[in-house]
């Protein structure tokens, strides 16, 4: 016994302290809170960013994060909110003390929506919107490189020192969208961002996550084409309880749901047994 503890010792003392924290819980119209954005940090570090919707600026500021600290950013899709603040960011970046490449991992395109190197040259290339910002795609002494990745929407896989990101295309009506998986030393959090979830694919990417985020959207009762881009209270309960995740956060939250929650509530319980937490905007949540 006294050699297990002391072969388990030097793990806990060095094992990392790791959070999640929620920078908007809100979705695409007026609200008090911010469109969806959240953040991972690691030993006081704002780490990854996950999606950087309207208000999501703001709040990274209001949490104490620095650009400088994040290890990549990723979007699930290119929605204006779940990326309207990206040019805030780089702006902002460029007034910061980073001087390192940072990784920006995205989807492909399809019909109106460009995959994630179009998106980011229609923002700062030559003929971009930000053109005056086109050093930010480039290398220059004065501002770092903002790095597009990529992903298709198969599964993909990729590391970033201690950090695994996993990442599957999922269901979001046309739009081509991804969830998120990010693993740090064997803790797990999962988004799922927009998506139906009408398949398996969430499920077996979530399978015994720590957390899974998922966007509270709409209520049960909403009509077709509501379902066919986002997921239903009762499907977030199904695919909580396969995945036997053990946290549960339910954000993108709309008006349309304000008053249904109790009942949403209900059905999610009907499959998922675990911790459910109804996200806010600045909440932090310890991965133990």
């Amino acid at each position: 016994m006294k050699l297990l503890i002391l072969l388990l010792t030097p793990l806990m003392l060095f094992s990392s302290s790791i959070s999640l924290q929620i920078l908007g819980s809100g979705g695409p119209e007026f609200s008090k809170r911010a469109s969806s954005s959240y953040l991972i940090w690691v030993d006081g570090k704002a780490k990854v960013l996950v999606d950087a919707g309207g208000g999501a600026f703001l709040r990274f500021s209001e949490s104490g994060a620095k650009i400088e600290d994040l290890s990549l950013m990723a979007l699930t899709h290119v929605h204006i909110d779940h990326s309207a603040d990206l040019p805030a960011f780089m702006k902002a970046g460029y007034f910061s003390k980073r001087k390192n490449p940072l990784p920006l991992i995205g989807t492909v395109g399809a019909g109106d929506f460009p995959d994630i190197k179009s998106f980011t040259e229609r923002l700062f290339g030559k003929q971009g919107a930000f053109a005056y910002m086109q050093d930010i795609l480039t290398n220059t002494p004065d501002s770092f490189k903002l790095q597009p990745m990529l992903f298709d929407q198969g599964f993909n896989s990729h590391t970033f020192g201690n950090i695994v990101v996993g990442a599957i295309g999922v269901q979001h009506g046309e739009i081509p969208a991804i969830a998120y998986c990010i693993t740090i030393e064997g803790k797990k959090i999962v988004f799922a961002g927009d998506t139906s979830a009408v398949s398996d694919k969430l499920i077996d990417l979530a399978h015994g996550a720590d957390y899974l985020v998922v966007h509270h959207a709409i209520p049960q009762h909403s009509g077709q084409y509501a379902k066919y881009l986002h997921i239903t209270p009762k499907r977030i309960g199904e695919v909580a309880q396969k995945a036997g995740v053990k946290h549960l956060v339910l954000s993108h939250r709309m008006k349309r749901t304000y008053n249904v929650e109790k009942e949403s509530m209900e059905l999610i319980r009907k499959s998922y047994t675990g911790d459910v937490i109804w996200a806010e905007d600045l909440m932090k949540l310890n991965v133990k």
